[in-house]
């Protein structure tokens, strides 16, 4: 799907403002500015309809929950939508077995026994409100409206999917996928393990995760991996850690190996320093945990 979008449908507000929007309907539009407009009778609940022209920081919650839901529903991929702003726009909502409510004030409700408070956040997970095809999520707690999950990916409960990042499919998924992080068709991320997003430490550079690559339990990665690259168990390798590639005996930084395919990264047992040689590995994903998603 290409802009512009017109999106229809429902929003829940109070006396503060929209509170969630659940979209479910998607069609071409024909309006010449971003914009939406609520049939308010005074309810909680409420039609909307929301066009968006042209892709822009956001300045309204409408046009960031239409975008959350175009990655989920796998319209648009990863850092191919702007969600500048997103944090400044979206109020803090209480998930809560009584749909969402406002963050202040929950000490009102909060006694009540049969109340059941399930995340503080701008983000509802995103299984709330979008089911890709094809996926299996052990914990749906731990992926965000606006992640994109490919057909046959599996998130286990120690994974996690931030907004605006996620998985091409198939994908075995144990470790965090954080904000703008893409992981290429039949790579693994290992229990435990880490990509570096662009949210916070004040990392700019976007990381992506090629085909074929497996993160080992534990291990992280400040850097981008091409195709067939193994990252060791435990080890986690910033823009600037040192890395001694082995064919040459040069030591490089690891931003100099960003993105280049069929390397293992290891760290030498007996002197410590990372390392960097051809993976002649064939890594492969056990179809059987994928086919019958």
């Amino acid at each position: 799907m290409k802009l512009p979008i017109e999106a229809h449908g429902i929003a829940q507000q109070d006396e503060s403002g929209l509170l969630s929007i659940r979209y479910t309907k998607f069609q071409t539009s024909t309006a010449a500015a971003n914009e939406f407009s609520l049939d308010d009778k005074g309810g909680k609940s409420t039609k909307i309809i929301t066009h968006l022209v042209e892709d822009k920081p956001i300045e309204d919650i409408p046009t960031a929950w239409l975008k959350l839901y175009l990655l989920s529903l796998r319209f648009f991929k990863p850092n191919e939508l702007s969600f500048e702003n997103i944090f400044s726009v979206l109020p803090n909502i209480a998930w809560t077995n009584k749909g969402p409510l406002r963050a202040e004030g929950l000490e009102s409700i909060i006694a009540d026994e049969d109340f059941k408070l399930y995340a503080i956040d701008k983000f509802p997970p995103m299984t709330d409100y979008v089911v890709p095809k094809g996926v299996r999520i052990a914990d749906s707690s731990r992926v965000r409206l606006g992640a994109y999950l490919g057909e046959g990916t599996t998130i286990m409960h120690e994974g996690f999917v931030n907004y605006n990042a996620g998985t091409e499919g198939p994908n075995m998924i144990e470790g965090r996928i954080s904000a703008g992080v893409f992981i290429g068709k039949d790579s693994d991320l290992g229990g435990g393990s880490s990509t570096m997003g662009t949210l916070s430490g004040g990392n700019k550079e976007v990381i992506k995760v090629g085909e074929r690559c497996l993160l080992g339990a534990n291990s992280g990665i400040g850097i981008s991996l091409g195709n067939d690259c193994i990252v060791e168990a435990g080890l986690y390798l910033t823009a600037g850690t040192k890395v001694t590639v082995l064919e040459n005996n040069k030591v490089l930084k690891a931003l100099e190996l960003s993105g280049k395919n069929g390397i293992l990264y290891f760290r030498d047992s007996l002197s410590g320093k990372v390392c960097a040689r051809p993976n002649k590995g064939n890594f492969r994903l056990n179809e059987v945990l994928h086919d019958n998603n």
